[in-house]
């Protein structure tokens, strides 16, 4: 079953519920930055991360140094931001 993009207006509609993520890559991806008290911290939290992310077969980008986690989603099938993007940024949320 293929995987479609978001519309324009389905985008901002899941973007108010998604309020400390930002569009990015021209409304292709949303990204969010966390911090944490320490590196052991944000790899817990990365690793929390990685199982979510396998058990849907769905992978973030991200970026780690130190206590700082910087997470982009996107669905490269779909050519831009999907409904899994939505679902998997409300389940890494759910983590803080």
């Amino acid at each position: 079953m293929p995987v479609e993009e978001l519309s324009e207006e389905e985008r901002n509609s899941w973007l108010r519920a998604l309020p400390e993520w930002a569009l990015s890559r021209e409304g292709k991806a949303i990204e969010r930055s966390f911090k944490f008290a320490d590196f052991s911290e944000a790899f817990a939290f990365m690793t929390r991360v990685a199982l979510i992310a396998e058990t849907r077969d769905h992978h973030p980008e991200w970026f780690n140094v130190y206590n700082r986690v910087e997470i982009t989603l996107t669905t490269h099938d779909a050519g831009g931001l999907s409904l899994r993007d939505v679902k998997m940024a409300r389940k890494i949320d759910a983590l803080v």
